[in-house]
């Protein structure tokens, strides 16, 4: 065993719901030079043990006078480990490099919002004739790969590392580095897996060679390889390094349908990362008592507004309740039945821990019978005495 498994992961979120108050994070400021200059302001926002975001609020110190990419002004990061959702305030320019390894700027305003894919270099500054500086929430968060992959893959090295990584440039191209996996993962010859599909050895090779499978075809193949079909299938779309969404573009709706406490705002999400939603959500109702919100997803959040917003949740000691401030920032953990109640507009981003995805499939195998013994093994596998 490795001696990390040894250590129980400290809950300090025991109720729930956990806040950082606008004078708390007020205090954590720090200002992070670039180039020999103040560039940013940053401050710490609500962090729990449990949950996997980094959320930090940044002022941009940096004021450029144009909207050129080779600004000098403009100081690059290395991209990092961590994905990234921001939420824009104020009149700020986002630089990025795009999968074409070319320089973006997009002009970004209030409302607007981006995702960032892990190592894409970036930066942010003020535009010139702005109000105030700028701000940015930057929400970062570890996906699969953060924690126990990233160990396993250190202790397998680069060099054997490098081999998990498919190359997913295009559907075709990610097709064939699925099938020949998992093939060789069950030391299948073409030969034999053409007895057992039936399938004749031309088509299998034109398989592996960039000609996508009908879904029926993907079925023999899956129950052949005896996988899933699900495991064969590469993603429908690729999506772009960089997502951008424009507020005037954005999709609104309400919610519930019934009592549509919530005028709900969909900000930037990628079809690649599946369980991460970000949502502005204005609050409209002020006495409804109704627990209306129960996410199967971690949730940061962030008071992005000027009112108080009251949020009323349940624990284990029973119903509880507390107040958002304009500035306070929180995180709620899954399933958590809660409501927002108020005037207000608070930002909400939702993210998976470690559970969700392909460890949530072989828990529902297991079943919730069992759940107890998963979440705190304590029974001995067999009874010294005997058991008929």
């Amino acid at each position: 065993m490795n001696a990390r498994d040894f250590y129980i992961m400290h809950d300090d979120c025991p109720s729930g719901l956990k806040i950082m108050r606008c004078e708390d994070s007020m205090k954590s400021s720090r200002i992070m030079h670039r180039g020999g200059k103040p560039y940013y302001e940053y401050r710490d926002t609500a962090m729990s043990s449990v949950g996997p975001f980094r959320p930090e609020w940044i002022e941009e110190l940096c004021v450029v006078d144009d909207n050129e990419l080779d600004n000098r002004q403009v100081q690059w990061n290395n991209g990092h480990f961590m994905h990234q959702f921001t939420y824009f305030v104020g009149d700020v320019n986002f630089y990025y490099i795009d999968e074409n390894g070319e320089k973006k700027v997009d002009v970004m305003n209030t409302g607007d919002s981006n995702y960032i894919t892990p190592f894409t270099p970036h930066s942010f500054a003020t535009r010139k004739g702005a109000s105030k500086n700028g701000l940015i929430l930057a929400l970062t968060y570890g996906n699969n790969l953060s924690g126990d992959s990233q160990h396993e893959l250190s202790s397998i090295g680069k060099k054997l590392g490098k081999e998990f990584a498919f190359d997913f440039s295009s559907k075709e191209i990610a097709s064939v580095s699925l099938i020949k996996f998992h093939r060789n993962n069950a030391s299948l010859t073409l030969h034999e897996l053409s007895k057992r599909t039936n399938m004749d050895i031309e088509k299998l090779k034109d398989f592996e060679n960039g000609k996508i499978p009908t879904y029926s075809e993907y079925a023999i193949l899956a129950e052949c390889l005896q996988v899933n079909i699900r495991d064969l299938l590469p993603y429908d779309k690729i999506s772009n390094k960089v997502i951008v969404q424009f507020y005037k573009n954005t999709k609104k709706w309400f919610y519930p349908e019934d009592t549509k406490n919530y005028k709900l705002v969909e900000l930037a999400n990628t079809i690649s990362l599946p369980h991460s939603k970000a949502l502005e959500v204005n609050v409209l109702s002020e006495n409804d008592k109704t627990l209306d919100l129960k996410i199967g997803l971690h949730q940061y959040g962030y008071n992005i507004g000027d009112t108080d917003v009251s949020i009323s949740y349940e624990s284990e000691d029973g119903l509880k309740a507390d107040m958002i401030k304009p500035g306070d920032s929180f995180y709620i953990k899954p399933f958590v039945a809660h409501n927002f109640r108020g005037k207000g507009k608070v930002l909400i981003l939702r993210i998976s821990g470690k559970i969700t995805g392909e460890p949530q499939r072989e828990l529902s195998l297991i079943g919730k019978k069992n759940m107890a013994r998963v979440i705190n093994e304590s029974t001995q596998w067999f009874n010294v005495n005997g058991k008929n």
